[in-house]
């Protein structure tokens, strides 16, 4: 190689290149000598230093022993000279350089050194105790304490050490200068010619090989180098070939692909894509992709790039696509942004079928599957949007909460396909009462909601509403009627939004649920009220639950005749502590609606029995009866079991237990129910039929079900003697013939309500069995109780009569 190549190539008049591999080698060994050699001459130098120091502090530890019992007896006697001597010896050994001897009175303090004024080392000290044995044992008199020089890492070494040093050292540099002379001419050499075949390469564009032959890796690397400038030239002849072949595979493979400008104008379509979409090459070339994207998902199109902080990322769009023809494609875009001379490259995906499955699946997750109305889910959504139409068109909107009422009926007496059946055709009935734009939703089971969007969305509901009555006229699957309470609120008059506009629309269908059902109620205020006093009221009979706030009141039940009592019906009562007895009526009902009768009556059943219990040991109590009301909740399979546990418990016979129930349980005529009672008539309880005249009366009860006693309701009670001739004259009549008909089926009857002695006096001569009410007793806490009757026994020993 020419000197003035070596100058091209950045070496330097010395032959050594500058940043070259040979400095790298000298800077790697040097670097070598400091990390792994270094480290062990300093640990052979502080291990010879270590041992040095070990072997003079042995000597002056025994130096040490030897003058501390010399020390005994001069420091006993305070002998200053001796200690001053003992001291001198001491001093004198070549290692220590200064004594100190003091005794612990501080009498006598001796000290003796050798140490030069112009030493500046450090010093290492040892002291040892002088221990003086006298007749009295063992005393310590004082402390000798003798001073050396420290050692050096150097101070330690022996001559034959330093020996094996100055061989080690020249060793290592042996090794060091052979390394670099090898280095010079078994690489860099090598080196040198194959950077000089490289930048020929580079510089001059033709493929120069490198002129080097040996058996070891540099051979091996100027042969591969060889090898792969002749591979490079065939694979430059190859990608020649290749792009011709590339732009064939463009136009013709079945993609539709195609190029973009910097400008996002289009560069370059492919064949499939002209025929997919209909368009001419020279028609589309130049043009402005977004110009072919439908107007609706132009602007998403177009800020596609938005964001994107990556050059190279992958962008993927999907938009509407026109075709020449006019068909409206919705197509997947991928694109990459790495644009390469200018261009970037992108595929098209047809996805129509795609995203018309993805809408039926969407449609069929908020639709209902048995009605085809919206289901919650798409209700919600649709409540948002028509909220949102409101307030841009200045209009109210009406929010209808529909509950069918009976249709569990349908469904228990007559199955579910007869319900689905009932639901399909009320869901035909009502979409012809709609308007386009009202939009109607199920809920779920039998809870519907409509929206109505008007300038007076009152009007519009109210006229609704009376559209929908109509629609329950006509009787649906199997003559069955039914009938629907309707809730009804307006945005944004009575709600500020769509959650609220639910609620409140939920809210005044209870309502009417309360009122009766089978009608239509507007929202107002006062239903807030009502709402929070029901939240009240279900709080009250959870803490009365798990605070045991629920007793059992007792009121007697006696013969009409003579006025003794005969029985007991348990009453239930939830005593506050701050607002005292709650009204009971509104108790059953939100505990019946709520769940919580079903503990409510197990509580009160098991404090009745007890407290029955107790009574019964009373003179005169022990024939007497217990009658218990059942809500229809309660009759599950398990309660039975439970009366029989009770009774047994507290040593009560069967007999002795009224089971009263409602016509409501009767009419309902469960399978379930109707099992429950026969079991409870077998075990030897008596049913009694409560309320008897209320609702949908029949007197079928009395032979279809095996009911024992028939209690006459309050309100027929009342009116035997009404002022009003006709009305009096009907409800004695109802009375007689009730009482009649019960005694022929072996039936004992008992009036409630009785408050006055007229009242009395007139049941007596209809043959009624016994009565109940103010007249006789009200009811009583089991305690209070207990006291009268003991009063009673003093005034009558047996106010007691056998309900048969």
């Amino acid at each position: 190689m020419r000197p003035q190549d070596l100058q091209v190539y950045g070496w330097g008049a010395n032959g050594i290149m500058s940043h070259s591999v040979e400095n790298r080698f000298f800077a790697i060994v040097c670097g070598a000598l400091l990390i792994f050699v270094a480290p062990l001459f300093v640990l052979f130098l502080f291990l010879s230093s270590e041992r040095a120091e070990k072997e003079i502090k042995d000597h002056i530890t025994v130096l040490l022993v030897a003058n501390a019992q010399a020390l005994a007896k001069p420091l006993w006697d305070l002998d200053e000279d001796s200690v001053t001597q003992i001291s001198a010896t001491t001093v004198a050994e070549g290692a220590i350089v200064r004594v100190n001897v003091r005794d612990l009175s501080g009498q006598l303090d001796v000290t003796q050194s050798t140490i030069p004024k112009s030493y500046k080392g450090n010093l290492e000290s040892i002291d040892r105790p002088i221990i003086y044995n006298g007749i009295d044992g063992a005393k310590r008199l004082g402390t000798i304490t003798v001073y050396y020089p420290k050692l050096g890492l150097f101070d330690g070494l022996k001559s034959e050490e330093i020996v094996f040093i100055s061989i080690f050292i020249f060793a290592v540099l042996t090794v060091f200068g052979a390394a670099l002379i090898g280095n010079r001419i078994f690489v860099i050499q090598p080196l040198m010619r194959l950077t000089h075949a490289i930048e020929a390469t580079r510089r001059l564009g033709s493929r120069h090989h490198v002129d080097w032959q040996s058996n070891d890796e540099m051979g091996r690397l100027a042969s591969s180098f060889n090898d792969m400038q002749s591979k490079l030239q065939r694979e430059e002849n190859e990608l020649k070939l290749a792009h011709r072949r590339a732009t064939d595979t463009y136009n013709l493979t079945p993609a539709m692909l195609f190029s973009l400008d910097k400008d996002d104008c289009i560069a370059a379509v492919s064949d499939y894509w002209l025929a997919t979409t209909g368009y001419d090459r020279a028609e589309v070339i130049g043009r402005e992709f977004a110009s072919l994207v439908s107007p609706d998902s132009r602007t998403q199109y177009i800020e596609r790039k938005r964001g994107n902080t990556r050059s190279a990322a992958r962008i993927d769009v999907t938009v509407k696509f026109l075709c020449r023809d006019g068909r409206i494609m919705d197509v997947l875009i991928l694109e990459t942004t790495a644009i390469q001379d200018g261009l970037s490259l992108s595929v098209m995906t047809d996805v129509t079928e795609l995203k018309q499955s993805e809408d039926r699946n969407l449609r069929q997750a908020i639709t209902d599957h048995l009605t085809g109305l919206l289901n919650r889910q798409g209700f919600e959504s649709a409540l948002d949007a028509k909220i949102n139409e409101a307030d841009l068109r200045k209009r109210e909107l009406a929010c209808l909460f529909v509950d069918l009422d009976r249709f569990k009926w349908i469904n228990d007496n007559m199955g579910h396909a007869a319900g689905d059946a009932a639901l399909r055709e009320l869901v035909s009935r009502l979409q012809k009462c709609m308007t386009p734009g009202d939009i109607a939703a199920r809920l779920g089971g039998d809870e519907f909601a409509m929206l109505l969007l008007a300038e007076n969305a009152e009007a519009r509901a109210i006229e609704m509403t009376a559209l929908i009555a109509e629609v329950f006229e006509a009787p649906f699957v199997g003559d069955a009627r039914l009938s629907a309470s309707i809730g009804i609120a307006i945005y944004p008059r009575q709600a500020a939004n769509a959650a609220e506009l639910l609620l409140k629309s939920d809210i005044a269908m209870y309502a009417k649920k309360r009122d009766g059902k089978n009608g239509a109620q507007i929202f107002d205020n006062g239903m807030l009220d009502d709402s929070r006093r029901r939240a009240e009221l279900e709080s009250h009979i959870e803490t009365g639950l798990n605070e045991d706030w629920f007793e059992a009141y007792l009121q007697p039940v006696v013969n009409i005749d003579d006025r003794s009592i005969a029985g007991f019906e348990a009453l239930m009562r939830l005593h506050h502590p701050q607002k005292g007895i709650l009204p009971p009526g509104r108790i059953i009902e939100v505990a019946e609606e709520t769940g919580s009768i079903i503990r409510i009556g197990n509580r009160i059943m098991e404090k009745a029995i007890a407290d029955f219990a107790r009574l019964s040991r009373i003179e005169g109590m022990q024939d007497t009866y217990l009658a218990i009301n059942f809500s229809p909740l309660q009759f599950e399979s398990e309660l039975p079991l439970r009366i029989a546990a009770l009774l047994s418990r507290y040593e009560i016979a069967p007999r002795r237990i009224v089971v009263e129930i409602t016509e409501a349980v009767l009419m309902d005529d469960n399978p379930e129910t109707r099992m429950v009672i026969n079991e409870i008539c077998r075990y030897g309880c008596r049913i009694a039929l409560d309320d008897f005249g209320t609702g949908y009366s029949s007197l079928s009860y009395i032979n279809r079900f095996p009911v024992d006693i028939i209690k006459i309701d309050q309100s027929f009670i009342r009116a035997i003697n009404d002022t009003a001739s006709d009305v009096s004259a009907k409800s004695r009549m109802l009375v007689e013939s009730i009482t009649t008909l019960s005694h022929k089926m072996n039936c004992t009857v008992i009036a409630e309500g009785v408050e006055t002695e007229e009242e009395c006096a007139t049941l007596r001569t209809m043959g009624i069995d016994y009565g109940q009410g103010y007249l006789f007793y009200r009811p009583l806490h089991p305690d209070n109780l207990m006291k009268t009757l003991a009063s009673l026994q003093e005034d009558r020993p047996s106010p007691v009569a056998q309900a048969s």
